[in-house]
């Protein structure tokens, strides 16, 4: 299942845009490709990301994973709760799983990432 309200990037993160927050995480496809995720590594608010720069790590009992940011922006929120719940990544990877919250730099990024369609195929593919 893709979401359709989301834009999506080719490393498989996901991004939901309300106004000039964006809220970033791992796609349904990455979660399962990862297996069980057993800990997240994110920045503090404050950090300036760029657009496709790594801005963290996901581990699991497969691999470790560096995390991309689909926009630039500055982090505003981190998801705590997976400091002590990393699985729920895989649970729920488009709503508790999510990863960061960050002020977007620029809105316009957003027509650079995938439509759920473009996604859709590029994991079918896979």
């Amino acid at each position: 299942m893709v979401p359709a309200d989301l834009r999506y990037t080719k490393e498989h993160e996901w991004v939901r845009v309300a106004g000039d927050e964006a809220t970033i995480g791992i796609t349904e496809f990455a979660a399962t490709q990862l297996g069980d995720v057993v800990f997240v590594e994110l920045p503090d608010p404050g950090r300036s990301l760029d657009q496709f720069a790594t801005f963290g790590v996901v581990e699991s009992v497969k691999a470790v994973s560096d995390l991309f940011a689909p926009l630039a922006g500055e982090v505003v929120a981190r998801n705590d709760e997976l400091d002590g719940r990393p699985e729920l990544v895989n649970s729920d990877p488009y709503g508790d799983g999510w990863m960061l919250r960050l002020r977007v730099a620029d809105a316009a990024q957003v027509d650079a990432l995938l439509d759920a369609n473009a996604y859709e195929q590029l994991t079918s593919e896979a």
